[in-house]
């Protein structure tokens, strides 16, 4: 079993590396995806994103749930969570616990068979936020970020679309 997290700042190149990755391991990928397609700007990156992969993946549309999704589908190919700020943010406007969705699937991921390739924002390199939620998010990125990296055996983080192994 391998558990890599893939880091870095938006448009960094995080998603395609971690197709590359999830695409190395052998069986059919599965695209777990938490995005949302709420308005037409989401659905056109829903839709590039997809173009890019092409049709050699099982997609599921996830914004909620991913420690059962990687239940469900754990015995097979490779899984790509992308990406987990997304989660996060779903959590929160969900009014979900977000830190105990966070360990369950922490604990989730440390039973997984099958590899898991998840993506995430670092946003913790920009200024301090000007007001209160987006200042909570950004630190409750950080602490998943923190947990989720700890759980992982391989992070990269990757910038201007370079990676850089971190563990």
């Amino acid at each position: 079993m391998v558990v890599m997290l893939i880091t870095g700042g938006v448009r960094s190149g995080k998603s395609v590396r971690a197709e590359e990755h999830a695409r190395a391991f052998p069986g059919r990928p599965v695209y777990i995806a938490t995005a949302e397609a709420l308005d037409a700007e989401m659905v056109a990156r829903i839709a590039a994103h997809r173009e890019r992969r092409g049709s050699d993946w099982i997609e599921r549309e996830v914004p909620l749930d991913i420690a059962q999704a990687l239940i469900e589908t754990d015995g097979a190919g490779a899984r790509l969570v992308d990406c987990l700020t997304l989660w996060l943010s779903n959590l929160l406007h969900s009014d979900r616990d977000w830190s105990r969705e966070v360990a369950h699937l922490t604990d989730t991921l440390s039973r997984q068979r099958s590899p898991v390739v998840m993506v995430t924002n670092e946003v913790g390199f920009g200024i301090v936020p000007d007001n209160a939620l987006a200042r909570a998010f950004r630190d409750a990125a950080g602490i998943m970020n923190k947990a989720v990296a700890a759980a992982a055996d391989k992070v990269e983080l990757v910038v201007a679309g370079l990676p850089m192994k971190l563990k």
